[in-house]
């Protein structure tokens, strides 16, 4: 069998570490598949949080109220969502929240991660897919304009029996979306995806260890600066060109993104995991996180941990 879109009833086992309670989707996807899709049509999200080893690309319609949760990110989202997650440690979740649709749709599409095997991905026709798989690393959300874009493919491509078109179509989409990927917006932060922000350079990269091995320590600018031999007010340009943020915002994002694993993974209280994120101040730590997360340390632990479940 060469290929095979398979409209599932999704498994799941139970998948348990130390810090984390969640669970683990097992998809049926065998190594001779190369995407299985679920279209559904349903009045509500049942689904709790989750994570799996392939990469999703999920589309929802007329879902307007719906709570969307990618590793640290939640919003609520509009009439129509489509998101692309290509990190198979990402945890991810639809929530009904504030819909009252009855007439939700749902498109589901999971892919292995080496569909495209390295040679093939590193061809410069596929230069503007490989670049938003990396950025989709840490989730994406598409403009409306992309959404409009690939509606018929999306549609066209559930209907596909034939495997090699449906592989066709389906390749279509992430060019088309590729297009797209500058605009796209991305969700989770590197700290609570646990990845990294891989970059050109490797003095970057080189900070970039440095901070996520030591952000519970105090980090000083002349500190960073000397391990790569730069003055304090040459690497304060060199990392904001490089990484798009300045140290300070880049420092305080990998400690929020901590602090926000710990809440849900944890019983630590928040003074205590204000510590242990690295920040020395409890009441500058309730500060940013609520100016960043839109609700306080206690608020984003009792709105969120509840929702992770195990079956």
């Amino acid at each position: 069998m060469d290929f095979e879109i398979v409209f599932i009833v999704t498994l799941y086992f139970i998948y348990m570490n130390s810090n984390l309670a969640a669970i683990t989707e097992v998809t049926p996807l065998s190594e001779k598949d190369c995407f299985y899709i679920a279209d559904r049509h349903k009045t509500e999200f049942t689904y709790p949080m989750h994570s799996h080893a392939e990469f999703e690309l999920n589309f929802v319609a007329h879902a307007n109220g719906v709570k969307r949760v990618v590793g640290d990110s939640v919003e609520i989202i509009g009439e129509y969502d489509l998101v692309l997650i290509a990190s198979k440690d990402l945890e991810h979740v639809w929530e009904q929240h504030l819909c009252e649709s009855k007439n939700i749709r749902e498109i589901t599409i999971q892919f292995s991660p080496d569909l495209f095997f390295s040679n093939f991905i590193d061809k410069n026709q596929f230069e503007s897919i490989r670049a938003m798989l990396e950025k989709a690393q840490l989730g994406i959300s598409f403009p409306m304009a992309a959404i409009m874009k690939v509606y018929q493919l999306l549609d066209q491509l559930s209907g596909e029996r034939n495997g090699f078109y449906a592989v066709i179509n389906f390749l279509t989409i992430l060019h088309e979306l590729s297009l797209f990927a500058d605009e796209a917006k991305t969700l989770s932060s590197s700290a609570y995806a646990k990845m990294g922000v891989y970059s050109d350079s490797h003095r970057i990269q080189k900070i970039q260890k440095h901070i996520n091995d030591n952000y519970k320590e105090e980090i000083r600018l002349t500190q960073l600066a000397s391990l790569i031999d730069m003055t304090p007010a040459a690497f304060s340009r060199f990392f904001k060109l490089r990484t798009g943020r300045g140290l300070s915002d880049y420092i305080i994002d990998i400690r929020l993104a901590q602090a926000a694993r710990l809440l849900l993974d944890t019983m630590m209280t928040i003074s205590e995991i204000c510590y242990e994120s690295g920040f020395n101040n409890l009441s500058n730590f309730n500060r940013i996180f609520k100016k960043k997360k839109g609700c306080s340390p206690k608020e984003f632990r009792e709105n969120y941990r509840k929702k992770k479940q195990v079956i």
